[in-house]
């Protein structure tokens, strides 16, 4: 089968970054993660104090951005830091939705991006990959699933990792970065007219992996 683009786009907690490192694997194609990019870059900011644009446009130079295999998959470095927990955090989640409206950060990290899909064989998921990193990639997909759906996710994630989250607080979080992410001057969640819809809210994985992967298939032949 011939090497190919995976854009994944789609909402928050949709399990993006599952479904694109699974697909990834199984392909044996190479995984980037759009979203930890963006949240690397929070973090930073956060560190450094420069979530305003006037303060992080001058210094994105400084900001260095890599992928290291472990074990347990990937995981997200900063200027040679492993900050994958880091990056995780709700407070790193909602700076990243806020830095990404700004034009240069996007500029900077598409720029970096599209640098990695050259060769093909390559899986990326984010909120703007079909639409603006790779328009012309060979599989488009933008999944989605209820904001209530996609909340549960969230929060039987964070009591996972031994947090107390409020769930309406969560759903609150997820509706209102929602509209950031669709309402952003720069770049905005859209679907891809070409795209393929997948709504997850009743799949299981397996299910959900099944239907994606036959339609990888058939963008590969």
């Amino acid at each position: 089968m011939k090497k190919i683009i995976v854009a994944i786009d789609g909402y928050s907690s949709c399990g993006k970054s599952t479904v694109a490192k699974n697909l990834a694997k199984k392909a044996g194609y190479t995984y980037v993660d759009t979203g930890a990019m963006y949240r690397a870059v929070a973090l930073w900011a956060i560190e450094h104090n420069a979530l305003e644009a006037e303060r992080i446009i001058p210094r994105l130079e400084e900001i260095h951005i890599s992928f290291r295999k472990t074990e347990d998959g990937q995981h997200t470095c900063l200027n040679g830091r492993d900050v994958e927990k880091d990056i995780r955090r709700l407070e790193v989640g909602n700076a990243a939705s806020q830095i990404s409206q700004i034009k240069e950060v996007r500029a900077y990290l598409v720029a970096q991006q599209q640098a990695m899909g050259k060769e093909k064989g390559i899986v990326m998921d984010g909120r703007d990959i079909g639409t603006v990193v790779f328009p012309d990639a060979e599989l488009k997909l933008f999944l989605t699933a209820l904001p209530e759906v996609r909340a549960q996710r969230r929060f039987d994630e964070l009591k996972e990792k031994g947090e107390t989250p409020d769930f309406e607080a969560v759903l609150k979080d997820v509706n209102e970065r929602d509209y950031r992410d669709t309402h952003r001057a720069e770049s905005p969640l859209r679907q891809a007219e070409d795209a393929k819809v997948v709504d997850n809210s009743h799949l299981s994985r397996e299910e959900q992996m099944e239907v994606i992967y036959e339609l990888f298939e058939a963008a590969c032949k």
